[in-house]
């Protein structure tokens, strides 16, 4: 993924969006923060998500942290390669380690989303 292209949240996600499909990960730094991924706990396929809901636990060395759904979705994808590999997390954050996949059901005109240049500026006002 080309990380100009994403959108971001404050809360460390970044967001690919297709037509109505949204491809969700975390963002380099919140995988620098949280340190070695060990486990990830995905949901199921099929599963309807609210906007703002955490269908995703993240478990590293540091701390269980959650992903939180940008939208209303069901989920149509997960990266099953992160039930072997966790580690793809940490070492491909923006590829390999992408998270989960869900079909748009529901989006607010509000939402408010950081291109880059955003979240780089938002990421510097947190160290």
């Amino acid at each position: 993924m080309e990380a100009e292209k994403l959108l971001y949240t404050r809360e460390h996600e970044w967001i690919a969006i297709e037509g109505n499909e949204a491809t969700i990960g975390i963002t380099e730094y919140a995988q620098e923060e949280l340190g070695d991924i060990v486990f990830v706990e995905l949901p199921p396929v099929g599963d309807n998500v609210d906007s703002g809901d955490s269908p995703v636990t993240l478990e590293s060395v540091k701390a269980v942290s959650s992903v939180y759904a940008p939208f209303a979705g069901e989920v149509i994808e997960v990266n099953v390669k992160l039930d072997e590999e966790p580690e793809l997390i940490n070492s491909s954050p923006l590829d390999d380690g992408w998270i989960i996949k869900l079909k748009i059901t529901g989006r607010n005109d509000d939402e408010n989303f950081l291109n880059l240049n955003e979240y780089n500026d938002y990421i510097k006002e947190l160290d």
